[in-house]
C-alpha cells in the first residue's frame, strides 16, 4: 500500500459509526427541555453540540458528549441568584421525565445522562450579548462562569479550511494515538496542541494524505518539545485547558516509532509498524509469503482485544507496576529494572498492581498478560485473554521462559475503556 491509500483507510477505520444514534440522543434531550421550559415539541431548536463531536473531531468510540441547552433569556431573573442548583435539578428532571428508565443526575456543571456505551453532558446555559454563555457551577455555593464554545468551533471550521483539512484528520489520528498508548488528554487539548502545530508551519498547508507520516513524525516531536506546563489557552476562545499529566515523553516515543515506520516505506512491515503508533485501526498490510506460511503453525492465535469488548476513549491516566519476588522476598519493582534495562530470570513471582490513577467514580478492571516470541509460540502459550480483575487490582503471575512479554492493564466505566497503561515484562 502506498502511504496514501495507508492513511485514507485508516480515517475511515476512525469514522463514528453510530452517528445517527448520537443524533437521536440529542434530539430526544433537546426535545424534552423544549417541552419544559418553552412548551414546544423541537428536537433541534435552542441547544447545540459542542465538545469533539461538534468540532468534527471525534472518532469511533467516543463516549463522552457534550452538549448546552440555551435558556429562554426572560427566565435569568429566577435562577440568577443562588439558583444554580436548582436549574441543574430542573434541567434534570426534565429529562427524567421523558426518560424515566435512563440513568439521570447532577453532576456539579452539568447533568450527565447515561446511556449503554456513551453518555451527553448536558449543561443549561444563558446566552450573552457578545456570544458567550453563563453557565451554573454548583461548587462551594454556587457561582455562574463564562464558557465560549462558537469561538472554539469557529476556530475549528476556518484553520480546518485554511489547513487543506488536514487539521480535523490530525486531531482524529491524535485521538487514535491517544487511546493506543492511554495517554489521558481531554479532546479540547488535542485539538489546540494540533492547531497549535499546523499554525506553526506552512509544510502541510496543501498536502494531503501522502505526506501524513511526515506529519506524524512532525507533530510527534512538536508534543515532545513542548514546555512543561498546567495548560494551555483554547484554540479560538483562548480559555484555560488543563493539562492532565505531562504527555512528552510518551509522544517522544511515538516520534521514535514514526521514523522506524517511514523507514520501512514500501517494504511488508510499514503497515506493521504504524500500527505501533496509531493500534488497530491503523490498516494491515497485504498477505505476505510470511503471513500465508503461519497458517500452519503449531500454536493457537487466543490473543484477544479490548476493542473488540468495549469502546475505547482514553480521558484518565492509569499506571501499573509489578514486584519481582524471590522465595517471598520482595526484590526490586519491575519499573525499576526495566530503567536499568535489567531482564527477568525464570522463576520469579511478579505482582502486577495499580499503583496510580485520576479515574473519577466507580471503575472495573480488566488485565491482559501476553506472551511474545518464538519460545512462547513452541510451547503454544501465547495468551492475551483479557481477564476481570479478582476484587483487589493485583495480578499474580511467574516468569517462566524467555520473551519480551507484555501485560495491560484497563479500566471500564459505563461500558467504556476509559484508562489503560502497560508495561513490558521482558525475560531471558
Amino acid at each position: 500500500m502506498t502511504v496514501s491509500e495507508m492513511f485514507r483507510e485508516f480515517l475511515g477505520n476512525l469514522a463514528l459509526d453510530n452517528q445517527q444514534e448520537l443524533s437521536n440522543r440529542y434530539q430526544e434531550i433537546t426535545a424534552s427541555l423544549n417541552k419544559y421550559f418553552r412548551d414546544t415539541d423541537s428536537k433541534t431548536a435552542n441547544s447545540l453540540q459542542v465538545g469533539s463531536y461538534g468540532r468534527r473531531t471525534a472518532i469511533k468510540g467516543i463516549s463522552d458528549l457534550d452538549m448546552l441547552y440555551i435558556m429562554p433569556g426572560s427566565q435569568w431573573d429566577q435562577y440568577k441568584n443562588d439558583g444554580q442548583s436548582r436549574l441543574l435539578t430542573e434541567t434534570k428532571d426534565a429529562i427524567k421525565r421523558r426518560y424515566p428508565r435512563t440513568t439521570i443526575y447532577v453532576d456539579r456543571l452539568v447533568v450527565r445522562v447515561l446511556y449503554a456505551n456513551f453518555h451527553v453532558e448536558v449543561q443549561p446555559v444563558f446566552k450573552q450579548d457578545d456570544g458567550s454563555f453563563k453557565y451554573p457551577d454548583t461548587y462551594n455555593g454556587g457561582s455562574w462562569k463564562i464558557t465560549k464554545p462558537c469561538e472554539e468551533l469557529d476556530a475549528m471550521r476556518e484553520f480546518n479550511e485554511e489547513k487543506n483539512n488536514n487539521l480535523r484528520r490530525l486531531c482524529k489520528m491524535a485521538r487514535a494515538w491517544k487511546n493506543k498508548h492511554g495517554v489521558g488528554m481531554g479532546g479540547l487539548l488535542i485539538d489546540t496542541l494540533a492547531y497549535n502545530f499546523l499554525r506553526s508551519t506552512a509544510e502541510y498547508d496543501n498536502k494531503s494524505h501522502g505526506y501524513y507520516d511526515w506529519m506524524s513524525r512532525d507533530f510527534f516531536l512538536f508534543l515532545a518539545n513542548q514546555p512543561d506546563q498546567d495548560y494551555y489557552a483554547a484554540l479560538g476562545s483562548g480559555q484555560r485547558v488543563k493539562v492532565k499529566k505531562k504527555f512528552q515523553r510518551k509522544a517522544k516515543k511515538a516520534y521514535e516509532l514514526c521514523l522506524d515506520a517511514i523507514d520501512s516505506e514500501g517494504s511488508a512491515s510499514a503497515n506493521k509498524k504504524w500500527k505501533k503508533v496509531y493500534g488497530r485501526p491503523f490498516p494491515a498490510g497485504a498477505t505476505t509469503t510470511e503471513s500465508a506460511q503461519s497458517a500452519t503453525k503449531t500454536f493457537h492465535e487466543t490473543e484477544e482485544f479490548i476493542e473488540d469488548l468495549f469502546p475505547i476513549d482514553i480521558r484518565h491516566n492509569l499506571t501499573i507496576d509489578c514486584d519481582v519476588l524471590q522465595d517471598g522476598f520482595r526484590e526490586h519493582t519491575l519499573s525499576e529494572m526495566l530503567r536499568h534495562r535489567l531482564r527477568l530470570k525464570p522463576s520469579k513471582k511478579l505482582t502486577f498492581s495499580v499503583t496510580k490513577h485520576d479515574i473519577p467514580g466507580e471503575y472495573k478492571l480488566y488485565w491482559k498478560v501476553l506472551n511474545r516470541g518464538e519460545e512462547a509460540k513452541k510451547r503454544d502459550e501465547v495468551r492475551g485473554q483479557i481477564i476481570p480483575d479478582s476484587g483487589h487490582e493485583k495480578r499474580e503471575e511467574h516468569t517462566k521462559f524467555r520473551g519480551d512479554h507484555l501485560v495491560e492493564c484497563y479500566a471500564v466505566q459505563n461500558g467504556v475503556v476509559t484508562a489503560k497503561a502497560e508495561i513490558d515484562v521482558p525475560i531471558e
